[in-house]
């Protein structure tokens, strides 16, 4: 077994997805405000950058819900690095303005559409081009998902973006004639969407090698279930439990817990794990190769479905109605491990979490998250408690699915308000700062607070609210924050608890 105390350092970092950094372009991008913040992080005596997965979007704007389970998104693309590449000119870049503090995704992606279309024209129309070779070399290397993917997204561009099984019956169920065809007609616009590909994994891999040069390192996300509409179930079908006409039979989910009363019911097809396993969980290995070049460390969302999955008949209108099917547990922890060298994961070990689950974690060494939110409902065993924490593990104030901390205290009643201060010994003046002292002071290795939570910001700055599907994932930081001042007290807060980095 792994030794997991030497698996990470005392250290610490923030949360901020790349969609909430300060652009001028309506959204957060892989441009010059993320080499700031990767300054600023450093500066502050931060080891970890966590962001959201960086997947394409669906049509609910959730990096939950994404047309690929390994592609990248291409509204990160920064505008003004693509003029510094030679493909726009200043020019291009105006727009009739954008607000500060939300994403408005509608407007943004025909902006982006249009620079990106710019771009290519520019690129397509000069042979001698200084990234020809380059982009060459990245359709070799990625030939195989990035072809599925670029057909997948051309044929979403020729249909206005109905999903795959709305497609004509040769096109969905993926007729190989139908398929040479539609390749043929569509070969400019196949070419176009892996020359967005490119660029968007560009310059993320020149950001992380920047982060990663000076010491700070990038923790993602790695939602564990596909969305339906995407091409991992188009192209690999067989690998989904679907009925005849390609349609899940069960979809993921949860039961009832803290975070909805009438369970999650996210939707998401579910695996066929004994097909899985029988093919040397190939398609979770391409997944996985491909995840860690953009990563240092995973946080794979819901570990506890390797276990078991609540499986949910499809239609149904809640997750009050499902069951527990067992997943492929420590079979698929030791394919992993053995086929590439490790096992970079956090564990995120949250809602109905059981003593099997708890075990095949500790069974592979990997760190759990506390989330100090969950942590005063009176009970002194409540494992979100720092007293009763173990060092394998990563503690939050919250998360992005949680409310910022400043209104998740606000909501509580008077008599839950001072169970907090008690605990917190604190007069809860201070009290989101109050929060992330406790956990910077406790023996978690890691500890990771939200942005919103260092700005001390409310409830309108929440990134998420599970179970409500419009008006989420928008929440932008705002040149005017006072996030200098913000990450200079949390230097000093590192420093004071021993976190600031050291070389791992």
């Amino acid at each position: 077994m792994p030794d997991p105390q030497a698996s990470l350092p005392r250290s610490s970092g923030v949360l901020m997805h790349v969609s909430s950094l300060p652009s001028a372009f309506g959204i957060g991008d892989l441009g010059p405000a993320a080499y700031v913040w990767v300054d600023q992080l450093i500066q502050a005596g931060q080891s970890w950058w966590q962001v959201l997965p960086l997947c394409p979007i669906g049509q609910g704007d959730s990096p939950y819900d994404s047309y690929s389970s390994v592609g990248a998104n291409p509204l990160f693309i920064s505008p003004e690095l693509l003029v510094e590449d030679g493909l726009l000119d200043r020019t291009d870049l105006h727009h009739g303005g954008y607000p500060d503090q939300s994403v408005h995704f509608l407007s943004v992606r025909q902006f982006k559409a249009t620079v990106l279309d710019r771009a290519w024209r520019n690129f397509s129309s000069e042979a001698g081009h200084v990234l020809r070779e380059e982009f060459e070399a990245f359709l070799h290397d990625q030939a195989g998902q990035l072809d599925e993917f670029a057909l997948f997204m051309a044929l979403k561009h020729r249909f206005a973006g109905a999903k795959w099984f709305e497609w004509p019956a040769d096109l969905a169920t993926r007729n190989p004639d139908a398929l040479a065809s539609v390749q043929r007609e569509l070969a400019d616009r196949i070419r176009q969407e892996c020359f967005a590909q490119f660029l968007a994994v560009r310059q993320w891999l020149r950001l992380k090698q920047y982060a990663n040069e000076r010491g700070l390192r990038v923790i993602g996300d790695l939602p564990i279930f596909v969305s339906v509409d995407s091409v991992d179930v188009w192209a690999y079908s067989d690998q989904f439990l679907l009925d005849e006409h390609r349609r899940p039979r069960v979809v993921a989910g949860v039961p009832p817990d803290y975070f909805s009363p009438t369970g999650q019911l996210w939707g998401n097809p579910l695996y066929d794990w004994e097909r899985m396993r029988h093919d040397g969980y190939a398609w979770w290995t391409r997944r996985l190769r491909s995840v860690l070049r953009y990563f240092d460390l995973i946080r794979l969302d819901h570990f506890r479905g390797l276990e078991s999955a609540w499986h949910i008949p499809a239609g149904a209108e809640t997750a009050q109605v499902g069951r527990w099917e067992p997943g492929p547990g420590a079979d698929f922890l030791n394919h992993v491990r053995s086929t590439f060298g490790s096992l970079p994961m956090i564990a995120e070990d949250l809602g109905l979490i059981t003593n099997a689950v708890q075990d095949l974690r500790k069974q592979f060494g990997l760190p759990g998250m506390r989330v100090l939110q969950f942590a005063f409902d009176g009970d002194p065993n409540n494992w979100f408690l720092p007293q009763n924490y173990d060092q394998n593990s990563v503690v939050y104030t919250g998360t992005h699915d949680n409310d910022t901390t400043l209104g998740w205290y606000r909501s509580l009643t008077n008599d839950d308000r001072h169970r907090v201060r008690s605990l917190t010994h604190t007069d809860g003046q201070d009290i989101v700062w109050d929060l992330i002292r406790l956990a910077w002071s406790s023996i978690a290795r890691v500890a990771i607070v939200p942005v919103q939570d260092l700005l001390v910001l409310d409830s309108s700055a929440r990134m998420n609210r599970p179970g409500i599907a419009a008006d989420n994932w928008d929440w932008r930081m705002t040149p005017d924050q006072p996030i200098a001042s913000a990450l200079s007290g949390l230097r000093h807060l590192t420093e004071s608890t021993d976190r600031l980095p050291r070389v791992f």
